[in-house]
Order: structure tokens, then sequence, then C-alpha cells
């Protein structure tokens, strides 16, 4: 999911606002992204309202903070020029300035490339030390909770266990974005939700002692699709599990992903518990992988790859990570984009909650085969939902 700008970006803005609350006397100031420069006017885009243009005149004072960073006492000062496009920024507006624009007092940014690093160093963290799936019980008293990931032969049964000093998270109603993710009790969590945590693992990847704990209420959809409306970039499909046609609203944060055929046959292989590990140039009736990866790249672009054409996406047989192999797996296939959709599309997709309507967070097309096993399939797709905290593909906002 292209989920956020940075959970320490977004706490090093925040603290600058306290930072700012603490000398001055409550301004007007914002946080947004920057979305265009123009000489010394800058046009930013809040994370809540239409966009806003701002003067930045010679006397304000513009700070660069580091992603983390954790007051203004190490802030960088820089100059206008060093601003660009795709910054986030706090505006702190000077409430004495005069003129049809307003003028800012203080400008707080952190640098897109910095906040690119730094969701690169986490996604590599959740990847080395995450896990994710579908809840299966929660022990409150106990501070353990159940997951079950990957699905059909590849599933397995995770215990994470929550002390009071791991950080719990939990998705805002009708929200993808990882950013906005609140803070929330165990209790809050619910058997089925989906949720990712890190920490540290035992050999076979069993338990986890959890440092971070994201959860949320998503819904799993697989359907056909049955019309498409370009202009509100919205489709309707006919949930094969409800029986009844849900419009699914497509946005610029969606991961949208579309499966080789091959590659279909072999995960719906792997549900179904038929399928032998996968070797060098076999085809898909075994269940096997291809000598190649996905659209004909190195056999390296499989999990477990050796870059000879070896290796098994579902793990090694002694409880490996099959919720992130297949993360990986369904991350490289193709991307595609809304316009890609055509009527007739077999879809599966996770979504926010919602009964007629939901706002799509990944979708696979090409799945015709692993239609055939939906239940299966649904845990198949909730370790990929959540990619934003753990190794999917956030990107500033």
């Amino acid at each position: 999911m292209k989920l956020l700008a940075g959970a320490a970006a977004w706490g090093t803005l925040l603290l600058a606002v306290s930072v700012l609350a603490q000398t001055s006397a409550v301004p007007t100031r914002f946080v947004g992204t920057i979305t265009s420069i123009s000489g010394s006017t800058l046009t930013v885009k809040p994370d809540t309202g239409d966009p806003r243009q701002v003067e930045v005149p010679p006397t304000a004072a513009l700070k660069r903070v580091e992603p983390g960073q954790k007051d203004l006492s190490n802030a960088q000062s820089i100059q206008l020029s060093d601003l660009a496009t795709g910054d986030r920024v706090l505006v702190r507006i000077d409430p004495n300035a005069t003129g049809d624009t307003p003028q800012a007092a203080q400008i707080v940014t952190i640098k897109a490339a910095d906040v690119a690093q730094k969701q690169l160093q986490e996604r590599e963290e959740w990847a080395r030390s995450g896990v994710g799936g579908l809840v299966k019980s929660v022990d409150v008293s106990g501070g353990v909770l159940v997951v079950t990931s990957g699905a059909g032969a590849t599933l397995k049964v995770i215990q994470v266990h929550v002390k009071p000093s791991t950080i719990l998270k939990r998705y805002a109603p009708a929200s993808v974005r990882f950013d906005l993710a609140q803070p929330a009790p165990i209790d809050a969590i619910q058997v089925g939700d989906q949720l990712r945590a890190r920490g540290t693992k035992n050999a076979d990847g069993t338990e986890i002692d959890a440092v971070e704990v994201v959860s949320g209420s998503f819904r799993n959809i697989s359907g056909t699709v049955a019309s498409l409306d370009a202009a509100n970039t919205t489709f309707t499909v006919k949930d094969l599990v409800t029986k009844k046609t849900v419009t699914v609203h497509v946005t610029p944060d969606a991961q949208m992903h579309a499966l080789p055929e091959m590659m279909a046959r072999m995960i719906a292989a792997r549900l179904k518990g038929t399928s032998s590990t996968p070797s060098a140039g076999a085809g898909p009736s075994s269940g096997t992988q291809p000598a190649g990866g996905p659209n004909g790249a190195p056999p390296r672009s499989w999990p477990g790859g050796n870059g000879q054409g070896g290796g098994s996406w579902t793990g090694n047989g002694n409880g490996g990570n099959h919720g992130s192999d297949m993360q990986a797996v369904l991350s490289r296939a193709p991307v595609i984009h809304f316009s890609d959709l055509k009527k007739g599309d077999a879809v599966m997709l996770v979504g926010t909650s919602g009964t007629a309507e939901v706002t799509a967070i990944t979708l696979l097309t090409g799945v015709e085969p692993l239609l055939e096993a939906p239940e299966a399939s649904r845990n198949l797709l909730s370790n990929w939902s959540m990619g934003s905290g753990g190794g999917g593909e956030a990107e500033a906002q």
C-alpha cells in the first residue's frame, strides 16, 4: 500500500509543532507537502484541506530536520533554494504580515530524499524481523496474539507476544495510510483483523516478541469486474462470498498487480496442497517454478532463488517465513493501473471495511485459478495488504 510519509517523519513534524507551540503564541500552522515553487511562493498540499499558497520572505526562518529527530536543537538552517517539490513541511504563518498571500514566519522541512531513505531502512527492518497475517485469537490478559500466515500448504500459526513496551497502533477507519495509524490498546485488536508485527523471532518463526504491532479491519473481495467508471476511478464487482455487488474506489495509493498465468497456477496449486517444491525449468502443471522469474526476469527475482533457477517461494520446509516469501512474490508481479482493468477481469482485493463501497488497498488481476480456493486466497492476501510498515511500497504523499 503506498501509505505514508514515514512514521518517523510524522513524529518529527509533530514534535516540531510541540516545540513551536512552546516558543510562540498560537500562530496559524499546518503540515503538508510542497507541490510547486514559483519564485518565493510555495504551494503546499496540507494533509487535510485544499492546497495553500504561502510567501517566503527573507526574514522567514527555514530549518531542516532529519527523520526521527526529536526536537529542533540540531536543526540545520537552510535557504529557500534548498526546498524542493515533494518535501514535507511544517509552515508557521506570520500573524502580523499583510498582503493577499500569507507569509511564513518559519518553515520546518524534512527532505523527500531523507524520508525515502528512512522508509527504505524501515521496510528492510520489517522485512528482516516482521511477521503478518490474520488474527486468530486475542489473549488480552496474557498479551498473546495468535496469527495465521500463508495459506494451504504454506499455512503457519504464529504467536505474537505483546509487552507493556510494545508499540501498538491501529489503522484509522476507512484509511489506507500507515502514517495515520493511531495508538490503540491490545483489546482493540479483533479476530479476523489483519496484523503485522516486528521484533525478535524464534528459530522457526512461530513466535515473536513484538516491538511494534499494527492492526486493522479490512475486507477481502474476490469476483469479476462488472462495470468500470473511469471518471471516478471506480469499478463494481460481485463478491463471490456475499453474492452482493460492491463499488470499489481506486486511489493512487492502491497497489495493483497482474499475476502472470504461470505464477497464478503455481500459487493455486500450492494453496490446494498439490504442488511440489519448485525446481528449474518445471512447468505450471506440476506447480513448480519456471527456469526464469516473472516476465522473464532472472530466477534470483524469486524469493529463495539461487540465481540458477532453484529455490522455493514457500519457505524451507522448516518453518521458513512463508508470508514474507509470498509478499515478495506478489510484489514482483507486473504493476498495473486503473486504466488496465477491463470488464470481466477476475480480481482479488483487500479494501477498507465497508458493505456497499470500499477503497482498494491491494488488488490482483489474472487470478482465475485462485478463485477456486477463495478462503485460502483470503489468507494469501492478508500478509500483503499492510505493506507500509512491513516492507510495502510506502511513499511520501
